[in-house]
C-alpha cells in the first residue's frame, strides 16, 4: 500500500516527466493525486505523468522514490499495469484518450 514515484527522465513538452503509481489500487493513487493537485489528464491508465519540478514536492507529500525498473516490477505486481501492446485496447475500453 504505497505510492511510488520514478526519477524523471522521460522527455516531452519542454520537460522531463517521471511517473506516479500505486502498489496497491488505483484508488489509493487517485486519492494521493487529487491530494497533490495533480490534473485528472496526467493520468493514462496505470499511472500518472508528473513533470520533473513536482517530483520533489510529491515524495515530501509521501510518494516513495524507486528506480523505473522497480516501478515497473512493482506496478506489474500489483496486477494494476496496463502493458504497451494493450494500452490502445485498453483506452478505448475505457473510453479514455491518449495522455501524450
Amino acid at each position: 500500500m504505497t505510492v511510488l514515484i520514478d526519477e524523471p527522465m522521460w522527455p516531452a513538452h519542454g520537460t522531463i516527466w517521471g511517473h506516479l503509481v500505486s502498489d496497491d489500487s488505483l484508488e489509493e493513487l487517485h486519492r494521493f493525486a487529487r491530494a497533490a493537485g495533480l490534473p485528472p489528464r496526467s493520468f493514462d491508465l496505470d499511472h500518472y505523468d508528473v513533470p520533473v519540478d513536482r517530483h520533489d514536492e510529491l515524495v515530501a507529500a509521501g510518494a516513495v522514490p524507486v528506480s523505473y525498473r522497480e516501478l515497473v516490477v512493482r506496478l506489474r505486481s500489483s496486477g494494476l499495469r496496463v502493458r504497451g501492446r494493450d494500452r490502445d485496447a485498453e483506452r478505448a475500453h475505457r473510453g479514455t484518450r491518449s495522455a501524450h
